[in-house]
């Protein structure tokens, strides 16, 4: 026997294929954000005739031929057409099943969130179910107003507030407000909860709007301002804010779309204002 200094042939076998990345099949549901290898990202709107269409974040649209040539959440994928789905129980935004009924007399209860962006959210998510629990959702234009607001309401015994507040963390001005809040006379019948984004937009999952995760805005520029100039869009005037808000939640279509942080804080406050003292 011959001693082989050298081993094996390394160029024997297929030695691409030990590092080749095989693309997985993925069926290209509605609002799928996928990345094009020519760099367009967005979410598909549109499935026909062996085509895909994605829209990305400014709402600029354009189709594709269905199959290899994608990318979702950075791995190559094959998109296929989406199979035809199972009939069941039809479900709301929020996940839950829905309920052929009609919506609830009010309760005395209430969920009172920060603004007008914040409402307008927990209604696209979770409108159906508050409906049929009879829960009302008003805004406080700012958590600085929430003492005198439940001064007003006068919570009590069957008469319970839920408050979202956004970046309740540690340490900040919002913090100090709901603790003097719960200390107060008000805080048996009151449950205040958070999220620890500086601003509702936050909760939407950054890739709902093209984007890997949320850009950084410096404390001295007003963080939508920041965000809509970050992102190339229209920040001059209130209107201009108002309709980058529009953009963002017309991506919002489902409980997916959101931050656990919100999802879970939400659910509280429901379960909180629809509870039998």
């Amino acid at each position: 026997m011959s001693d082989d200094r050298y081993g094996s042939d390394v160029l024997a076998g297929d030695w691409r294929k030990k590092h080749r990345v095989v693309a997985r099949e993925v069926e290209a549901v509605s609002d799928l954000v996928v990345e094009e290898l020519g760099g367009f990202c967005g979410a598909v709107t549109r499935v026909e005739a062996k085509m895909v269409e994605l829209e990305d974040y400014r709402g600029k649209r354009r189709v594709f031929p269905l199959g290899s040539g994608f990318l979702l959440e950075g791995q190559p994928v094959i998109l296929i057409a989406p199979k035809a789905a199972k009939q069941g129980r039809a479900r709301t935004a929020s996940g839950s099943f829905a309920v052929e009924t009609k919506a609830r007399v009010a309760r005395a209860s209430r969920i009172f969130v920060e603004g007008r962006h914040d409402a307008e959210l927990v209604e696209r998510v979770w409108g159906d179910d508050l409906r049929v629990e009879g829960v009302v959702v008003e805004y406080l234009a700012g958590v600085d107003h929430l003492d005198a607001a439940l001064a007003e309401f006068r919570p009590g015994p069957g008469r319970r507030v839920g408050v979202l507040v956004d970046h309740l963390v540690k340490g900040s001005k919002e913090q100090r407000i709901a603790d003097a809040v719960m200390a107060g006379p008000h805080g048996r019948n009151v449950l205040i909860v958070g999220h620890p984004y500086v601003d509702v937009w936050q909760a939407v999952k950054p890739a709902r709007v093209g984007l890997r995760e949320w850009p950084m805005i410096p404390r001295s520029i007003e963080w939508k301002h920041g965000i809509c100039e970050a992102l190339g869009w229209p920040h001059d005037s209130q209107a201009d804010i108002a309709r980058a808000w529009q953009r963002i939640l017309g991506q919002v279509r489902s409980f997916n779309d959101l931050e656990p942080e919100l999802l879970g804080r939400v659910e509280h406050l429901i379960d909180f204002t629809t509870a039998v003292d």
